[in-house]
């Protein structure tokens, strides 16, 4: 599912990060890897706030939409 669908409060796991090959290459220097951790912190307006590799980092819907995750 898109880490948009993730519900607040819950560890998720990335397991494929999509988007064009500069998209990509930014999500990954954000630290959105396959294999790595994602928890969203909370919403606003539809941008998501995540905690990621110890770090909080927003990010658009349109970004978030990308990322695919799986419950942990």
């Amino acid at each position: 599912m898109p880490l948009t669908f993730a519900a607040v409060g819950e560890e998720n796991r990335i397991q494929r990060v999509g988007g064009s090959p500069q998209v990509k290459a930014h999500l990954e220097n954000l630290g959105f890897v396959t294999g790595e951790n994602v928890t969203v912190i909370s919403t606003i307006a539809g941008n998501l706030i995540v905690n990621i590799k110890d770090s909080r980092v927003a990010i658009s819907r349109e970004m978030a939409s990308k990322i695919m995750v799986s419950l942990n």
